[in-house]
């Protein structure tokens, strides 16, 4: 069997399982956040009973990132919402904005977008947080209710995203009916060289293979070229496998993913064990790929789907009016550190956002020094405009006043995120060129598509 059918059979008490096979399987983790949330409640209570109790609530992990940093009336009360369910259920596992648990939230538009406006509590990003916060495990089932919490695939773990209506089923009953997805093998093989990062990566793949190229399948990173990718590299290739139509994205268990997983359930005092999977020697795929590490270039992914890939080197006629650096997939502190690479001692020439994906990205790049300057003062003396208020911001477009967000048409910006359909950041008829940190750090230098090869120090 497939890392994924190892654990799925593990999940569903089998000895064994094939792919097209419909099997219910246990839950080990349940997600969800602001957007999905009150919908997610609201299907539970229906179904279940407005008093019921959910099936373990030690298991249940609900995160508020996604509209949170606008006035929107609406989007602050679904944060109420949460938290009402939090405290009724007595979760532990609630990340709030705010540090009262009987109180409200609402955005302070007096304060502006970029000084902190959040509590203690708060974690960012759901996919990096469940990371940063102990509830990544090998060998578990992540359920979530949004489409990339197939990064944490990353860790060894089966991790996908349902719907609203599967979700409220998983909270009643620790349980879902899936079908056992065909894998693909992806065997990476070499070493990336200096200017290519993890992002070019899996949009190589996804150019090989389409945007739907992997529809309801799960994609197996494996070979000797893993063990040069950390864990933020890892990261941002599971959670682009959706943007090829993935079921789910795993990687084999190692050192290092062991050192992570028990240096952040250490930190966070969540649950330590964990029992990791190993593919069968006889493993079966649908198919296989290689990707030879060594020839890869910087890459983009053009408007407007992520499969519409090209080389950073063709598109020099591209001009650019904004870049972006943030969200699960490109605002960890490792993808800031290779944007300060390029930028740092220059000033970009078109509008920069920068958007970390938790706090603690935030204290990160404030606190890191590199030289007489902290990470942090060499973006903004670059000239991007740093937010510490950590979230999806402008990955997603939500309300006018998102952060970053594009809100008029014939906008052009490249960006670190996952996805580039008309629309996904604001007006739909902007359009978003997806690429690595460090190719759109040197772009926004540049004012067009570039190279980011041209602008590293020698």
């Amino acid at each position: 069997m497939t890392l994924t059918e190892k654990l799925l059979a593990r999940a569903a008490g089998k000895a064994r399982v094939q792919a097209g096979e419909n099997i219910w399987v246990k839950a080990d983790v349940l997600m969800t956040h602001d957007v999905c949330g009150p919908g997610t409640i609201g299907v539970f209570q229906r179904e279940f009973g407005r008093d019921a109790k959910v099936w373990d609530r030690d298991r249940v992990v609900i995160i508020p990132d996604h509209y949170i940093f606008t006035a929107d009336s609406k989007s602050n009360r679904n944060v109420d919402i949460l938290r009402d369910f939090a405290r009724e259920q007595e979760l532990p596992y609630f990340y709030d904005v705010v540090d009262d648990p009987k109180g409200g939230w609402k955005f302070d538009t007096s304060k502006g977008l970029l000084k902190r406006q959040f509590g203690n509590q708060y974690a960012g990003v759901c996919h990096a947080a469940l990371a940063a916060k102990g509830h990544t495990r090998p060998g578990e089932v992540l359920f979530g209710t949004d489409s990339h919490t197939c990064m944490a695939g990353a860790f060894n773990e089966f991790a996908t995203g349902i719907g609203n209506t599967d979700a409220g089923f998983v909270m009643g009953t620790g349980r879902l009916l899936i079908k056992v997805p065909e894998t693909m093998r992806f065997r990476l093989e070499g070493r990336l060289q200096r200017g290519v990062m993890a992002k070019d990566i899996i949009l190589h793949v996804i150019g090989e293979i389409g945007f739907d190229g992997a529809t309801y399948r799960a994609m197996q990173f494996d070979g000797p070229g893993i063990t040069s990718l950390s864990m933020d590299d890892r990261m941002t290739i599971a959670n682009m496998a959706i943007e090829a139509g993935g079921k789910n994205a795993i990687f084999p268990f190692d050192a290092r993913t062991a050192e992570y997983v028990e240096a952040r359930t250490g930190l966070n005092g969540t649950r330590t064990s964990f029992d990791p999977v190993e593919a069968d020697a006889d493993q079966a795929f649908l198919s296989e790929h290689v990707v030879d590490l060594d020839r890869l270039e910087p890459t983009v992914a053009c408007h407007p789907d992520p499969g519409q890939r090209k080389t950073a080197k063709e598109l020099g006629s591209v001009k650019l009016d904004r870049a972006y650096i943030g969200s699960c997939t490109g605002g960890k502190t490792s993808d800031f550190v290779a944007f300060a690479q390029v930028v740092r001692g220059r000033r970009v020439v078109i509008d920069t956002f920068g958007v970390p994906a938790t706090p603690g990205i935030v204290q990160e790049l404030q606190g890191t020094r590199w030289g007489s300057e902290t990470i942090w003062e060499i973006l903004v003396g670059a000239g991007v405009r740093m937010t510490e208020n950590a979230g999806c911001a402008a990955c997603l477009g939500g309300p006018v006043d998102t952060f970053g967000r594009m809100n008029e048409g014939g906008l052009k910006c490249i960006s670190a995120t996952n996805r580039n359909f008309p629309g996904r950041m604001g007006h739909k008829e902007s359009q978003v060129f997806l690429a690595s940190p460090a190719t759109v750090a040197a772009s926004a230098l540049a004012g067009h598509i570039v190279d980011p090869r041209e602008y590293l120090p020698k």
